[in-house]
């Protein structure tokens, strides 16, 4: 018999377990608790934070790497150093900035900071370098 396969079957009911009870914890917070933060945890030295938003900021419009470019050219990177950190083609950068143009209705990367900004306040303002807001909406792959 092997033992290894049987202690992993384990450890994964173990950890199925402790996630159903943290979602149930979270759940029940979520419809009784007024608190802006909800769920504050730590596991394998990743803080884990939900926190409860009053109102949904043009923000929550976007697909988590949609966020995840918008926050990137905040910090003043051009497509070509985002398509490189996210390994994905510059094209594709400027397909989702197309994306996030629409959501948004904006026309160029100063104005989806700026929108993001006055609706997020998790953005920083120092995000928005001269770099940011002199960018042109599509900036050439090459």
């Amino acid at each position: 018999m092997n033992h290894g396969a049987s202690s992993g079957v384990l450890a994964r009911d173990e950890l199925r377990d402790d996630a159903e009870a943290l979602a149930l914890a979270l759940i029940s917070r979520l419809s009784s608790s007024p608190e802006r933060v909800l769920l504050d945890l730590e596991i394998d030295e990743v803080r884990c934070l939900v926190i409860r938003c009053d109102r949904a900021g043009p923000i929550s419009l976007l697909s988590p790497r949609e966020r995840e470019i918008a926050r990137m050219v905040a910090c003043g990177h051009p497509n070509k150093t985002i398509a490189s950190v996210l390994e994905i083609s510059a094209w594709t950068v400027a397909s989702h900035l197309r994306r996030i143009f629409v959501k948004l209705q904006v026309s160029s990367r100063a104005a989806m900071v700026n929108r993001l900004a006055m609706g997020e306040p998790r953005l920083e303002p120092d995000a928005l370098t001269p770099e940011v807001l002199t960018a042109t909406p599509f900036a050439s792959p090459g």
